[in-house]
C-alpha cells in the first residue's frame, strides 16, 4: 500500500439536489486543501480524485464518514434552512499484486464518453465500465484520452474497492475500537457545517471552528492535524 497516494469518493446522501451540490463542494474544498499542500491531484471520474503527495492517506483518512451541512439552499423560495449530507470514502491505491482479480470475473462496458477532452473522447467509446460480478461492485473512468488508460483506472479504483471490503470484514470481526477509529465507517456522521453560525463542527473532537468559509477554502490544514494526532494516540 503506497501511503503516498489517497483515493477519495465523495457521494451526495440525503438531500436531493442540495446533496449532490454540497458533495461537489466538499470535492472543491478538498482539491483546493491538497492545491495548498503542494499535492498532485487527478480527477479521476465524477465524483472520484486521486491525490498524491507524501503521507497523503493517513492525512487523508481521517475525512472518512458523512458530512452534513446545513444551509438555505440557492433555490429555496423561503429562506428554510436545509440538512443535507454527503458520504466521502479515502481509500489507498492498491498494487495488482496485492488483489488478485480473476478476469472471468470482470464485465466491461465501453462508450463515449460526454464530457470535455476533445473530438478523440466525444467521438470514440474511450470511457469505460467495469463489473466486478461476485460483488457487484461497478467503477467507470472517463477522463483520460484513451480506452486503455481508462482500463487501468478502472482497474485500479476495483482493486481499491475490493481491498476497503477486506479491510472492513476485518474490522467488524475484530471488533477493535482502535481499528474503527483508525480506518474510519462510511455510516459514521463525522462533521456538521452550519453556514448561518458559520461554524463547523467535528464530532469526533468535540470542537468547532467559526470560520468556515475559510475551511471550505481549503483551509483545514489545522483541525486535521488535531485528527491526526488524536488518532494515532489510540
Amino acid at each position: 500500500m503506497n501511503n503516498n497516494i489517497a483515493i477519495l469518493e465523495i457521494r451526495a446522501g440525503t438531500g436531493g439536489d442540495e446533496a449532490k451540490i454540497w458533495a461537489a463542494d466538499l470535492l472543491r474544498m478538498y482539491l483546493r486543501f491538497a492545491q495548498i499542500k503542494g499535492f498532485n491531484t487527478q480527477i479521476l471520474a465524477e465524483n472520484i480524485i486521486r491525490i498524491q503527495g507524501s503521507d497523503a492517506y493517513k492525512i487523508f483518512l481521517s475525512e472518512t464518514g458523512v458530512h452534513r451541512v446545513q444551509r438555505i439552499p440557492k433555490t429555496e423560495r423561503y429562506g428554510r434552512i436545509h440538512t443535507s449530507t454527503a458520504t466521502v470514502a479515502v481509500i489507498p491505491e492498491i498494487a495488482e499484486t496485492q488483489i488478485y482479480i480473476n478476469p472471468h470475473d470482470l464485465e466491461w462496458d465501453f462508450y463515449r464518453s460526454g464530457g470535455k477532452g476533445g473530438q478523440n473522447v466525444n467521438k470514440v467509446s474511450t470511457a469505460v465500465r467495469l463489473k466486478h460480478i461476485p460483488t457487484s461492485i461497478i467503477v467507470t473512468a472517463q477522463t483520460e484520452r484513451f480506452q486503455e488508460q481508462n482500463r487501468r483506472i478502472a482497474l485500479s479504483l476495483l482493486r481499491s474497492k475490493l481491498w476497503e471490503i477486506e479491510e472492513e470484514e476485518k474490522t467488524n470481526t475484530l471488533g477493535n475500537a482502535r481499528s474503527q477509529i483508525g480506518r474510519g465507517m462510511r455510516a459514521e456522521k463525522i462533521r456538521t457545517y452550519n453556514f448561518p453560525q458559520n461554524r463547523l463542527t467535528d464530532h469526533r473532537l468535540n470542537k468547532s471552528w467559526h470560520n468556515l468559509e475559510d475551511m471550505m477554502e481549503g483551509k483545514i490544514d489545522k483541525m486535521v492535524n488535531e485528527l491526526s494526532a488524536k488518532l494515532t494516540s489510540y
